[in-house]
């Protein structure tokens, strides 16, 4: 009776462990799409600046990157 008690606390102990593992990948998996999100948004606003303001804002983009 306790090898059977014993295999369901682990089946169930393994189960939650395996839940635990999946609920963190996809975690992960999220936060590498939002990082991608906002390096295109940054992209993008960066554009839009250029557009507008012309080279100016550009160059002056460029030197504080390389300030950073």
């Amino acid at each position: 009776m306790s090898d059977e008690t014993e295999s369901k606390t682990e089946s169930r102990t393994t189960r939650f462990a395996q839940w635990l593992m999946d609920r963190e990948s996809k975690r992960q998996d999220k936060e590498s799409n939002l990082e991608g999100m906002i390096r295109l948004n940054l992209f993008l606003s960066v554009c839009t600046l250029v557009a507008v303001a012309g080279t100016t804002v550009s160059h002056y983009l460029m030197m504080a990157y390389t300030w950073l």
